[in-house]
């Protein structure tokens, strides 16, 4: 990674604000915390700081509450958190950059961090505005982006304030980098793609990007049957976006000429509705009956994916490989969470369901990397460039 990190920098006596994405799920009933995974991510920049004697600013959005002050979007249940795996009290300021942030930040010794309240509570914030860019930075010194989740969006927090401050990578956006890029850009082979997901039009960037890159790619997900569809097969009642069709036969050619093989499920669980206790069974996928609509990829196909796998060398999966969220129709992205679990592989694991699966099936620690972000993965892997990371000083 060109840009610099928290290691570039004598961060010690300063007052460094790090942004993180503590955008965590709650619990509607109680207000908890569902999962931690992003609060634990953020830990080692965190921690570095701290045993750096650097005083430490922190700040996140959590939601969308659009410009207002909701007290369930407020980042007090993360505040709680962070004090428990730091072990001592992170304070949380009432606002963002008013009074009482001023005061916490003033107060604030080396070795100790506080959080500010959720920079969306502004309006400001998601509008990129340069007063309120300021108004962040003058509460600091050094500013440290670590939230890659957000890292997609050319927010206040995540790239207005680093106009006005020597700005740097936390670790984390640091690996996500080095996972997402440097490793899928000179990976070991065979290089194996496993994209999923309902829309052709969500992933068809990321497939031509990947094109110059792997060896094969699987494709599994609802996105499959638009591609059946653009090669003249039967796919029954199946998603389709119809107009989608010629950019789907337009990458099947690009596919040939760069020597790529794209490889589809042999067979698909199809079911007579869209529900969990639909009526089900197993057919080829290139002749789904009519009535039916495919929600998952079938035996055939999951043991023909599990040989490709088992030989890979760099394997990145992105996206649900049937219905995730029907547990009748789960079960081919659980099984290639586990294979990828198995394999001896440099294994990477980007946003959203297939993270879930991962997580789901106790796999996380057995993936080389599960990202942390969704659409800033999916906009990396297109080979977008993210405003969060473009902001940071080079090297």
């Amino acid at each position: 990674m060109n840009k610099k990190t928290i290691k570039d920098i004598d961060v010690n006596g300063k007052r460094v604000l790090v942004r993180c994405d503590f955008n965590v799920p709650l619990d509607k009933e109680t207000g908890e915390i569902t999962n931690d995974l992003r609060i634990k991510a953020a830990i080692p920049t965190i921690q570095y700081l701290l045993d750096h004697n650097a005083k430490v600013i922190l700040c996140s959005h959590l939601g969308k509450p659009k410009g207002e002050v909701k007290k369930s979007l407020s980042l007090k249940p993360v505040a709680e958190k962070l004090s428990e795996y730091l072990g001592f009290e992170v304070k949380l300021a009432k606002d963002i950059v008013e009074e009482s942030a001023k005061e916490l930040v003033a107060n604030l010794e080396e070795g100790k961090a506080i959080l500010l309240e959720n920079v969306r509570f502004d309006a400001r914030e998601e509008e990129n505005n340069t007063e309120f860019s300021k108004e962040l930075a003058s509460l600091a010194d050094i500013y440290v982006n670590d939230a890659f989740g957000t890292a997609h969006r050319a927010h206040s927090s995540t790239a207005g304030v680093a106009e006005f401050l020597p700005s740097v990578a936390g670790f984390l956006i640091e690996k996500e980098v080095q996972m997402l890029g440097d490793k899928l850009n000179n990976p070991q082979r065979p290089f194996v793609a496993i994209l999923g997901g309902a829309k052709v039009s969500d992933k068809i960037k990321v497939i031509e990007n990947l094109l110059t890159k792997v060896d094969t790619i699987i494709i599994g997900g609802g996105m499959t049957y638009t591609f059946l569809k653009a090669m003249g097969y039967e796919i029954g009642n199946s998603i389709c976006e119809l107009d989608r069709i010629d950019i789907a036969k337009e990458t099947l050619e690009k596919a040939k000429n760069a020597g790529v093989k794209l490889v589809f499920p042999k067979d698909t669980v199809c079911a007579d509705e869209f529900k969990n206790d639909a009526n089900q069974k197993v057919v080829p996928s290139t002749n789904i009956p009519e009535g039916y609509q495919g929600l998952d990829i079938g035996p055939e196909a999951i043991l023909e994916f599990t040989e490709i796998l088992k030989n890979a060398k760099t394997v990145m999966w992105n996206g649900p490989l049937g219905v995730f969220e029907f547990e009748n129709f789960a079960k081919g992205t659980n099984a290639i969470a586990k294979v990828l679990s198995e394999i001896d592989a440099v294994t990477v694991v980007g946003g959203g369901d297939s993270v879930s699966a991962i997580e789901k099936g106790g796999f996380s620690n057995k993936i080389t990397h599960v990202s942390t972000g969704g659409g800033a993965s999916l906009e990396f892997l297109e080979g977008k460039p993210l405003p969060g990371i473009e902001c940071l000083d080079n090297k």
